[in-house]
């Protein structure tokens, strides 16, 4: 079922999207155009917190990912004790590409051992080759909570851009409110794999609690300051109207209903834990969401409606297949399922596959460490996610 909730969600609002590409390990989408289902679902940590847990538990010494622009990166954190309401963790990237390739052209074809250790440990020194991240979170009352995070970037490029976070939550006892700013802020296109830097993004946003049955809705104030510009990449692409300076306000509604068909009535074996407590219980159910979005923008270069837009109105298709390889592992896809109209076959292709591997963490009941590679984007990530099923 929350496999159902996640792809409505995408196409009714804009969810955070897993990358590799920076070091806070997410960006958003762009307003209006989904994500890839393998990208954008699941409980997730903050990604610091959840190299710290892997750390702690499951003697990760590093945490490796790969980007087509950086190549493969390790990362490692350090918790710096506070107290209990307040924790900071301190993160360092690596980029190992670039540091294998510096030792190769001073090095000559022999790389190494043409080389002494002094020699080596001075190309450790090359700053290019770290980036640097502070994260910082303060639990306020039960109900509130305060994340603060600064990331630096050493290379000469576009990635060297200082990037600063703030983000505010609070519960009610039935809502959820998130105040967030960026500066700058990373938002993906979907329909082209471009990323884009805005320079200051804000955002106010108010959820009903997610409910098996019955009516949600979702409210947003968002406000974008400063002109667009393409992240990691040659700036060939069309900046998207929705990223341009202006207010917008959102709201989404939907109401679902879900019915169980058949449900297995026979007695759990005792002293056996399942992988995952949710898929212990067979069953088969069906479920049914109807939703719509209003959204109205005040744009400093507004645009006229293109082709694009009429293709919100238009029916979409998530798959996602999982398999069991053996004991906690198993193997996921997920990819969206497209019709090209241009076409005159109307031939149907896969829209943005995503191929993942994972390791059920049968301890904390559903949870799991996931490593995926998304083609498209050519990103690798390992990451902790909690309640998939």
């Amino acid at each position: 079922m929350k496999k159902l909730r996640w792809a409505i969600d995408g196409e009714l609002w804009e969810l955070d999207a897993s990358t590799p590409r920076t070091l806070e390990g997410a960006a958003r989408a762009v307003p209006g155009k989904a994500l890839p289902l393998g990208l954008s679902r699941g409980t997730k940590l903050f990604r610091p917190n959840q190299i710290d847990f892997m750390q702690r538990f499951m003697a990760a010494p590093f945490l490796p990912s790969y980007t087509h622009h950086l190549g493969v990166t390790i990362q490692r954190v350090l918790s710096i004790p506070v107290s209990e309401n307040w924790s900071a963790l301190l993160l360092g990237q690596f980029n190992l590409r670039k540091f294998l390739s510096s030792l190769k052209e001073n090095g000559g074809g022999d790389g190494v051992r043409k080389r002494d250790l002094k020699s080596i440990g001075k190309l450790f020194l090359d700053k290019s080759l770290y980036a640097l991240g502070f994260s910082s979170e303060v639990l306020l009352t039960p109900d509130d909570t305060l994340l603060l995070s600064s990331d630096s970037y050493y290379a000469h490029n576009s990635s060297s851009i200082p990037r600063k976070k703030v983000v505010f939550r609070h519960k009610f006892p039935h809502h959820n409110l998130t105040v967030d700013a960026a500066w700058p802020a990373l938002f993906v296109d979907k329909e082209t794999g471009t990323y884009w830097d805005v320079p200051f993004s804000m955002a106010i946003d108010l959820a009903s609690l997610p409910l098996d049955s019955g009516l949600s809705y979702h409210l947003c104030l968002h406000h974008n300051h400063g002109s667009p510009k393409q992240f990691q990449g040659d700036p060939i692409a069309q900046v998207p109207a929705s990223l341009f300076p202006g207010v917008s306000a959102k709201c989404a509604f939907s109401y679902e209903k879900n019915v169980d068909i058949w449900r297995s009535k026979a007695q759990k074996l005792k002293m056996v834990q399942p992988y995952d407590i949710f898929l212990s219980d067979p069953h088969v159910s069906a479920s049914g969401t109807i939703g719509a979005t209003q959204l109205a923008q005040d744009l400093l270069n507004s645009h006229q409606p293109s082709p694009e837009a009429v293709k919100m109105i238009c029916p979409t298709t998530s798959l996602s297949l999982q398999q069991q390889i053996a004991g906690p592992f198993s193997f996921r896809v997920d990819s969206g399922v497209v019709i090209d109209f241009k076409d005159k076959g109307w031939h149907i292709q896969a829209d943005q596959p995503v191929f993942a591997i994972e390791y059920a963490l049968q301890v904390l009941c559903s949870a799991k460490t996931v490593a995926w590679y998304s083609p498209k984007h050519q990103e690798f990530m390992v990451e902790l996610r909690f309640f998939e099923s």
